[in-house]
């Protein structure tokens, strides 16, 4: 097997001469005009990239104007014309604390969505009465008891009237006649004491008991004494002219 040289034969010549400076000089020029020739082949075979051109339409207008040193802003084209239009128009200012009152005012108007939006009570004569009347329930009825109602103030805060109206079974015993249906539950009341008379006795009763002790209680029971004083004197004078005419009836019979 044969030996390769451990350095390339310079010019087919195996002297150790050294190279001039000539000599490196032109191995450099020959070099740098190879390297040259090899990328002017390479950037002529291969392509250019170019970028491709942009179209942005219409630009906007510049709102800057330039006088010598000086440069001035247009005031139109920094605000949008919808913007302009809403600034030109009047404006209403609304008071924070009246919208806040305003707010309270209409949640207080209601009890709230858990009770099914019931109205403020609207307070009128016949609503007190009623009201009154609900309160005073344990006394219209003695064979009924309701709980003991302690609160002071007799009108809720929330209130709705409604109607009731009947249906369509027990058409003849659980319908009230045109005579008998009233208004309010005053006039109810009112119609159910003139059938019963159960309020005025129970007055008698209790006027009675306070009057019990009292002068008008003693001029009754005196005047209740001499009647029966007088009725049992009658009747004795009465039995005695029947005794007395007795006899001669008697006589005058057998005569």
């Amino acid at each position: 097997m044969e030996s390769l040289p451990a350095h390339q034969p310079l010019l087919g010549d195996d002297t150790d001469e050294e190279l001039s400076d000539e000599q490196i000089r032109e191995l450099f020029t020959e070099a740098a005009q190879r390297m040259q020739a090899k990328a002017a082949s390479q950037s002529s075979t291969e392509a250019p990239f170019k970028l491709p051109k942009l179209r942005p339409g219409h630009i906007a207008d510049t709102y800057e104007t330039t006088e010598g040193n000086i440069t001035r802003l247009d005031k139109s084209k920094l605000i949008d014309k919808e913007q302009q239009a809403l600034a030109s128009r009047i404006k209403k200012i609304d008071d924070p604390l009246q919208i806040r009152k305003k707010r309270k005012e209409e949640k207080k108007a209601s009890a709230g969505a858990q009770w099914f939006n019931m109205p403020k009570t609207e307070l009128t004569p016949e609503l007190r009465r009623d009201l009154q009347l609900l309160k005073m329930r344990n006394v219209l009825d003695p064979k009924r008891h309701y709980k003991k109602d302690n609160s002071k103030n007799d009108v809720p805060e929330y209130s709705q009237v409604g109607t009731i109206i009947e249906g369509a079974t027990e058409f003849y015993s659980s319908r009230l006649t045109n005579k008998e249906r009233k208004q309010t539950l005053l006039e109810e009341i009112v119609s159910q004491e003139q059938a019963n008379g159960r309020f005025k006795r129970k007055y008698d009763d209790i006027s009675k008991a306070k009057s019990s002790g009292k002068k008008s209680f003693y001029k009754a029971l005196k005047a209740k004494r001499n009647k029966g004083k007088y009725d049992d004197y009658a009747r004795r004078r009465k039995t005695t002219v029947t005794r007395t005419l007795w006899p001669s009836g008697l006589n005058a019979h057998r005569s």
